[in-house]
């Protein structure tokens, strides 16, 4: 009996443990989701120029073996006019490999009037690959929790 009501309780934190995980991530992914809304309604939008592709190592593995199998990523940078008139240079937070733009493409820039610095290229991975990943991440971990507290129940009776 006592060993039911412990693995009970361990199971209750496990639940509450994965559903708080899920749930920051979620807030997280939901958050990232409406700046996106946000710039993508605010914004101002002109057309820029892919001047260079600046690739990055990831070195998201731990070993050196994974690190190895690593490939670089390539990250665009874009060189746009805003309506006044004032030329901006920057480079996406998102890279790929393949690369998705090459040097020379024009693109859609979108950009704050009062922050032209923090543009970001009107693309699906520059407005949507962080909030997919976090929300993403949110869910799985809510399903996680779920289905450990319905097989626990099951379980149960």
């Amino acid at each position: 009996m006592q060993v039911q009501v412990r693995g009970r309780a361990v199971r209750r934190w496990v639940v509450l443990g994965v559903s708080a995980f899920g749930a920051i991530f979620l807030v997280v992914g939901l958050i990232l989701a409406w700046s996106s809304v946000s710039l993508l309604r605010e914004a101002d939008r002109t057309t820029g120029r892919v001047v260079a592709l600046k690739w990055r190592d990831s070195h998201i593995g731990v070993t050196r073996k994974t690190r190895e199998r690593d490939k670089p990523s390539a990250y665009p940078v874009v060189e746009f006019t805003t309506a006044d008139g004032t030329p901006y240079t920057f480079r996406s937070s998102t890279g790929s490999n393949p690369p998705a733009y090459e040097e020379g493409e024009r693109v859609e820039v979108l950009y704050r009037a009062d922050d032209p610095e923090d543009a970001q290229i009107n693309g699906f991975l520059s407005l949507w690959l962080l909030p997919l990943i976090f929300g993403g991440i949110g869910l799985i971990a809510a399903a996680v929790a779920t289905g450990i507290a319905v097989f626990g129940r099951r379980r149960r009776a």
